[in-house]
């Protein structure tokens, strides 16, 4: 299990996500390996307003910012300027802190 945002963080570059973790940190890790398609699945299929900040990330990523901006209306959040990395990086800590780790 990711302990904290460093561990998190060091798990991408391993074959597996650290677990338990929650859908949308699921989709975070895959995200920030560049793996677009399996993240975006993941997160379409929450129903939540965490799912819906990753999937306003995940559209950032892509480039689609008018659909980005819908998803991060839908998570309560506005679109940041710094990098989609650094947004991915503080998004996971903010969910590990939340405790999202620990849900399957």
């Amino acid at each position: 299990m990711a302990a904290d945002i460093s561990d998190f963080i060091a798990s991408v570059k391993r074959e597996e996500p650290p677990a338990p973790i929650s859908q949308p940190l699921r989709a975070i890790w895959h995200g920030l390996r560049g793996e677009w398609d399996r993240a975006h699945t993941i997160v379409q299929a929450g129903d939540d307003r965490e799912s819906d900040w990753v999937h306003a990330w995940l559209h950032r990523i892509e480039g689609d910012l008018p659909n980005a901006r819908y998803w991060y209306g839908r998570a309560g959040r506005t679109m940041p300027a710094g990098s989609t990395e650094e947004e991915g990086a503080a998004i996971a800590g903010a969910l590990l802190e939340a405790g999202g780790a620990g849900k399957a």
